[in-house]
């Protein structure tokens, strides 16, 4: 089954995709290695976009959701016990859109009805209402 864009699919089956997903996190756990995005990529042969395109497959995305999930999981333990924890703050943000602060962006006219006066011009309507 080709993919969007011509190249057929690495995986077809989600039960194939699952078992090196696990075997992955069982390796991490005998190593004793860190669960990371990019190491879950490379057990499965792939790339950090080829896993967000499987991940908008309605067949994968449980699939990927639970071992995204769970590498988050991984981290976020380790943001609390961790006394240097920059990297995977990084981490955090870069892969799972965590931020510090939302930063909103508006554009458009404000209706000013003093845009353009003179100080002076500001002084008299202050003093016309006193």
């Amino acid at each position: 089954m080709a993919g969007k864009g011509g190249r057929p699919k690495k995986y077809t089956e989600v039960e194939i995709m699952q078992q090196k997903i696990d075997k992955y996190f069982k390796e991490c756990d005998k190593n004793n290695e860190p669960y990371t995005i990019t190491g879950l990529a490379l057990a499965l042969d792939l790339d950090r976009k080829s896993i967000n395109n499987y991940s908008k497959d309605s067949e994968f995305f449980p699939t990927i959701k639970k071992a995204k999930l769970r590498v988050e999981n991984y981290l976020e333990k380790h943001l609390i016990t961790d006394s240097s924890a920059t990297g995977i703050i990084f981490n955090l943000k870069n892969n799972y859109d965590w931020a510090d602060k939302k930063e909103l962006q508006h554009s458009g006219n404000i209706n000013n009805p003093f845009e353009g006066l003179s100080t002076e011009e500001l002084r008299q309507l202050i003093n016309n209402d006193k």
